[in-house]
């Protein structure tokens, strides 16, 4: 499946910085070692590509395309070789995270959209490209992954799908449909992050203690 120089670029940057994140968070979180670093930076960076490309059942693009291969092990190592340096910027983790899941889920949709899918589920594939590699990396890790634990996190990849596919039928330049979308959803996750921002959640029931109970 053909895709365009902008969705290429972007699809570069999102695996280098997913990459970084997820070979961030092995050297500081998981303590592994090159392998290892390598290893689930690399997960972080293609998984959730891999995964939507099984769904919409066309060839991974990882494994037809050595750049991606490329741009995830070169973000992997840079992280190893720089990871003392980098824990003194700890929110830079968070940074490429967000930097990924932005980029992903305007290429991931866009992906989907143009392998004929319709816009609603252009935009599900989208999250999960988004959220797919992170969660791979959270489940070996053995961290309760963060797309369930960070109410802001798959919201922005949900924005920032739906505005790409928005946009494609819009037929708004490329450019624009595709930096746009991908710079709102960063903003809103990064938002979420600096606020602590929450969606809604269902009201508990709150169990009253002796104290409280007027029959005793």
């Amino acid at each position: 499946m053909l895709q365009s120089p902008v969705i290429l670029v972007l699809d570069l940057l999102g695996t280098f910085a997913f990459a970084l994140n997820g070979a961030l968070t092995a050297a500081r979180a998981a303590r592994l070692d090159l392998i290892g670093v390598l290893v689930l930076g690399m997960m972080t960076a293609l998984g959730g590509g891999i995964l939507r490309d099984l769904l919409i059942n066309v060839p991974p693009a990882t494994f037809g395309d050595l750049r991606y291969l490329a741009a995830a092990a070169g973000g992997a190592l840079l992280a190893f070789l720089l990871s003392v340096e980098l824990e003194r910027f700890t929110r830079l983790i968070t940074v490429f995270d967000a930097i990924g899941l932005s980029v992903f889920c305007v290429t991931g949709a866009s992906k989907a959209l143009d392998a004929g899918l319709g816009g609603v589920q252009a935009v599900l594939l989208g999250v999960i490209t988004a959220v797919g590699g992170g969660t791979l990396r959270d489940v070996v890790v053995q961290r309760v992954p963060t797309v369930l634990t960070s109410d802001f996190y798959a919201v922005p990849a949900l924005v920032g799908a739906a505005l790409a596919i928005a946009a494609l039928q819009l037929d708004l330049p490329e450019l624009v449909g595709a930096l746009v979308p991908a710079a709102i959803a960063f903003t809103i996750r990064m938002l979420g992050v600096r606020f602590n921002l929450r969606v809604p959640r269902p009201r508990q029931h709150r169990l009253r203690g002796a104290a409280d109970d007027p029959d005793r």
